[in-house]
């Protein structure tokens, strides 16, 4: 995985567009890892993966029993108002 600065960032933002179209972007401030920029493909495949287990851990479920975790939030902050 390539590594840049946070200021190499800001300051190659264009070439780094293109590179995590190859692979993530490790961005770094003050030498610790605090971000990481993949492409909108990688993140996709990774919801994808995310959301199977999910559902592999609840196989009693399908799409219908599944609700958008902002909303589920929203719904029980209401609850204890």
């Amino acid at each position: 995985m390539q590594s840049l600065t946070a200021n190499e960032a800001k300051t190659k933002f264009g070439t780094m567009l293109i590179n995590v179209q190859n692979e993530p972007v490790e961005i770094l401030k003050n030498g610790t890892p605090v971000a990481v920029v993949m492409s909108l493909r990688e993140y996709q495949s990774l919801e994808a993966l995310k959301m199977e287990l999910v559902k592999a851990r609840f196989t009693d479920t399908d799409d219908s029993d599944l609700v958008d975790g902002k909303s589920f939030f929203q719904e029980l902050d209401a609850d204890t108002l």
